[in-house]
C-alpha cells in the first residue's frame, strides 16, 4: 500500500494561512496521483497532525509519511513535531511514521522568492530585506542570512536578512542598516509560505520605514512549492523501502 502523505504546517489564528496551506495541498494532490494526501497542522488550525495520523491508523494504514511544510529546521521541526508523532506511534502498535526533511532553502523555493521580486519598481538606491519568521535556533537563522548574502551577489544590491520575532535584526534595524549603505527604497522579499500575522507585522514595519516599500507575496501559491513537497515525500518513501528491504 502506498503510504499516505501527511503535509503538516504550523497553523495560525489567521484563516488566510490555513486556506493557503489547503490550496497548496490541492496542488500536491494533482502532482502525486495515486497518493492519498492530507493537510494537517501542529497547532491553532485543524485538523491537527495527531488526529490525521490516528485516523489513518484506524483506517488500516500501517505506514505514513509526514512532510513538514516548514522553511527552517528549528524548534517545530526538531522538537514539537517528533514529540507529537511519538505520542501517536506509542499508542498505535505497528504504526511506522517517517518524517521527511523540511522544505528548507531548496533551490526551487529560493527561485520562487527571487521571482517574486521581478515586479518590484526599478529604482536607484534600492535595498532588499529577506524577511523571515526568526528562531531561537542559530542554524535556522543562518540559512536566511546565507540567502541574503547570495542574493546580494546576484542582484548587485545591498541585501539584509530581517526577522519578525525571536532574533535580530528586526525590520527597523535591518532597514536602517541598508540606509547606511545608501539604500533609499525598500524591497521586502518573503521567506514565508503563507500570509498571516507575522508577515503582516513585517509589512507594517516595512511601510513605516518606507511608505512606498515593495512587499513580495509569500511562496506557497507557486506550483514549484508543491513539487518540492512531492520530492520530499518521494525521498522519504525511498528511505522506508530501504529500511524494510
Amino acid at each position: 500500500m502506498t503510504p499516505p502523505l501527511v503535509a503538516v504546517a504550523h497553523g495560525s489564528r489567521d484563516p488566510r494561512s490555513a486556506a493557503t496551506v489547503r490550496a497548496l495541498v490541492d496542488v500536491v494532490r494533482a502532482r502525486a496521483p495515486g497518493v492519498a494526501v492530507h493537510e494537517s497542522f501542529l497547532d491553532l488550525s485543524e485538523p491537527l497532525v495527531t488526529d490525521v495520523l490516528r485516523s489513518l491508523y484506524a483506517a488500516g494504514h500501517r505506514t505514513a509519511v509526514v512532510v513538514p511544510l516548514l522553511l527552517g529546521s528549528a524548534f517545530h521541526a526538531r522538537v514539537d513535531l517528533p514529540a507529537l508523532i511519538e505520542d501517536v506511534v506509542s499508542s498505535c502498535p505497528g504504526f511506522v511514521v517517517r518524517t521527511s526533511d523540511v522544505l528548507g532553502a531548496d533551490p526551487a523555493l529560493e527561485a520562487v522568492a527571487l521571482d517574486r521580486l521581478a515586479s518590484a519598481p526599478q529604482r536607484r538606491g534600492t535595498g532588499v530585506l529577506v524577511s523571515a519568521v526568526g528562531s531561537s535556533n542559530a542554524a535556522a537563522n543562518a540559512v536566511v542570512a546565507s540567502l541574503a548574502s547570495r542574493w546580494e551577489a546576484r542582484l548587485g544590491l545591498p541585501v539584509s536578512e530581517a526577522f519578525a520575532s525571536a532574533t535580530g535584526p528586526d525590520i527597523p534595524t535591518a532597514a536602517a542598516a541598508l540606509r547606511s549603505r545608501g539604500a533609499r527604497h525598500l524591497v521586502v522579499a518573503s521567506w514565508f509560505l503563507a500570509p498571516g500575522l507575522l508577515p503582516d507585522r513585517i509589512a507594517r514595519l516595512a511601510r513605516e520605514a518606507d511608505p512606498q516599500a515593495f512587499l513580495a507575496e509569500p511562496l506557497a501559491d507557486d506550483p514549484r512549492v508543491a513539487d518540492v513537497v512531492v520530492a520530499r515525500y518521494a525521498s522519504a518513501v525511498s528511505g522506508l523501502l530501504r529500511q524494510y528491504a
